[in-house]
């Protein structure tokens, strides 16, 4: 098997496991006071703190969620509620390339609670103009409620210019997120240099379990809880935290930070053999998102492809079947007809977006991996173009 789908999840670091393993055969609530509860406690501040120094945050300012879906919704929800209290603050600001954990909340906001919305657009790469954010903001600062901008997308890999759209609202106090869950152990990241005011991350794509995540969330920021019940995690997010998923979590940031830059250097190396592989067998296939494969532009491991005259699902399945693991998206879309918002938002038609496969490479992947879909990508290539041929003479 050819795993090519570490966007969608990665395997667990061995010191996760570890970790992970040791914690389970331990008991605790970390919100007890005797002694098998200080145990979980003391557990869970070690993983606090050892996250808080992955990435740049003070240990007071990580808030444990169950993954990123729930840390984006916090973050997305929480501040634009916490923002109505002084008066009305209808505008989001958000990029039209975000994960669905971002768009839908903002979606429902605008649904249900009277919110509106300015999608900021995206260049042919994928990429924000910060210059939009501060003329957004500008325009009427007093009715921007929050702007969230991913820090690198998913689907395409463009890393997005965080700092300057940071940089764009703090003016005027207006708080900014970002989904950073594919940067986080892959890029730099420092949540204090950034000068942003939530940042989402999550276990699974790193190398820690499925089921953990956390909001880095600035002092100054409060948000309105999702889920209300014993206070826990600064009053923002409530429930008994997950002791063993937490210090695997911890386990996995913290080997991921050690090891990033030989690691991910690796990872690029193997992701760029595998774009010219594919092209060399492919000539027409277009590699979308930042053609800039540096780490300044593009995540590492992303290599997000389209292929004229073939439907990106048929591609999937007929590579699955020689065993290459790969992706038309989103995992969290999977198995929905659309074509995909990100690729549309880019300027490429709904056939297009249709046709694409995401590669994604990490700390397990192998030139093996690379040479096994080089090697079949091509005759895959031409049976779905000839499937998709013969589907339209029947038509």
């Amino acid at each position: 098997m050819a795993y090519l789908d570490h966007a969608a999840t990665t395997p667990m670091l061995p010191a996760a496991m570890a970790a992970l393993t040791k914690e389970l055969g331990e008991v605790g609530n970390p919100s007890s006071l005797h002694a098998a509860g200080r145990r979980a406690r003391r557990a869970v501040e070690e993983s606090r703190e050892a996250i808080a120094a992955a990435f740049g945050a003070r240990p007071s300012e990580v808030v444990f969620t169950a993954g990123g879906t729930e840390a984006d919704n916090l973050a997305v929800k929480g501040l634009y509620w916490s923002r109505q209290k002084e008066r009305p603050r209808p505008r989001i600001l958000a990029s039209s390339v975000e994960h669905h954990a971002v768009l839908d909340p903002v979606r429902w906001l605008v649904e249900h609670q009277g919110a509106e919305v300015v999608w900021l657009e995206v260049d042919s790469v994928g990429r924000v103009d910060a210059r939009q954010v501060h003329e957004e903001i500008a325009s009427d600062p007093e009715s921007v409620a929050l702007v969230t901008v991913m820090w690198a997308n998913n689907e395409v890999g463009t890393v997005q210019p965080v700092g300057e759209c940071a940089a764009a609202a703090a003016p005027f106090g207006v708080p900014i997120h970002s989904d950073a869950v594919q940067v986080a152990g892959h890029l730099p990241l420092d949540f204090a240099a950034s000068g942003l005011d939530a940042v989402t991350l999550s276990g699974h794509k790193l190398g820690g379990p499925v089921g953990v995540g956390a909001l880095l969330l600035g002092r100054s920021a409060t948000p309105a809880p999702l889920i209300h019940g014993g206070g826990q995690e600064r009053d923002v997010r409530s429930g008994t935290l997950d002791t063993p998923s937490i210090a695997g979590f911890a386990a996995a940031a913290t080997e991921a930070i050690d090891a990033r830059r030989s690691r991910e250097a690796t990872i690029a190396a193997l992701r760029n053999e595998l774009i010219a592989g594919v092209i060399e067998q492919v000539p027409d296939a277009r590699l979308n998102g930042d053609p800039r494969l540096d780490e300044d532009h593009r995540l590492p491991g992303n290599a997000h492809l389209s292929f004229p005259g073939c439907e990106g699902d048929s591609l999937l399945m007929l590579l699955d079947a020689r065993g290459v693991h790969c992706s038309t998206g989103s995992a969290c879309s999977a198995g929905v007809a659309e074509p995909s918002h990100v690729l549309l938002a880019i300027g490429s038609s709904p056939a297009e977006a249709r046709s694409s496969l995401r590669f994604s490479l990490g700390h397990t992947s192998t030139r093996a991996d690379v040479d096994q879909l080089v090697a079949v990508i091509g005759p895959v290539v031409e049976r779905a173009r000839a499937a998709r041929a013969s589907t339209a003479a029947q038509v």
